[in-house]
């Protein structure tokens, strides 16, 4: 048996002002902070010991993660940061307001491309503000221009396939400090959830869920440390 913990990032500042993030490098917010702090005390109150830490290549999940090792006590524990964890990239509504993104396209189609599986926005136009092709950190690779959670999963699970899951099979504990929807992959990677109800499944920020997997990755048991803060999970 092995212990998955998934950790989604504290609140951010874009997060605050409801803006579309996606791989923009945007900062904690000090609500994000504390969430991140609060996380760790949790992960340590359980006594759980993490022996291998994923992260994206995101500074407000690098800094989530590690201010949760912190927290509990395993502040020296080195992230493995990969951009295949980043957050879904939204394409050409990077850093646009939500709300009023809304209002000029229309609420049915902000909540297709937020809400739908396989149905991306808008590719991202070259050569502007929040063209990621010009940062180093993606050199070299072949990074999209926009992502639906079908083409966020599509990067994220041979990742997970190749780096991760052989940790787990050998009985080690795991932290994924990432993002929403990087970590809804997982989910419906472990959890075999369907394309039309993976929509619904909300990770809080900043509250650590625990995963048990049996000898075959299949969960055993799932919970999130913060009940006060939890949603509904797929059945185990």
């Amino acid at each position: 048996m092995s212990t998955l913990i998934l950790l989604r990032h504290g609140q951010s500042q874009w997060n605050l002002e409801n803006r579309f993030t996606g791989w923009v490098d945007v900062d904690l917010t000090a609500e994000g902070e504390a969430q991140a702090t609060k996380g760790g005390e949790l992960i340590k109150a359980a006594g759980i010991t993490v022996d291998r830490a994923y992260t994206s290549v995101l500074n407000r999940a690098i800094r989530t993660g590690a201010m949760a090792m912190a927290a509990a006590g395993q502040g020296d524990l080195e992230f493995i940061k990969d951009w295949r964890l980043n957050e879904r990239h939204y394409g050409g509504l990077t850093g646009l307001n939500k709300a009023e993104t809304a209002a000029k396209h229309g609420e049915d189609q902000v909540l297709v491309w937020r809400r739908s599986y396989d149905v991306p926005p808008p590719a991202l136009a070259p050569g502007g503000e929040w063209d990621f092709t010009k940062d180093e950190r993606y050199a070299g690779k072949s990074i999209p221009d926009t992502e639906s959670l079908k083409t966020t999963l599509d990067r994220v699970e041979p990742y997970w396939n190749a780096e991760i899951a052989p940790h787990l099979k050998a009985g080690e504990t795991v932290l994924v400090a990432a993002h929403g929807n990087s970590l809804r992959a997982i989910v419906k990677l472990l959890f075999a959830v369907p394309d039309s109800d993976i929509v619904g499944v909300e990770i809080p920020t900043g509250n650590p869920l625990v995963i048990e997997l049996d000898d075959g990755l299949k969960p055993i048991s799932a919970r999130y440390l913060d009940e006060s803060r939890a949603q509904p999970l797929p059945a185990v």
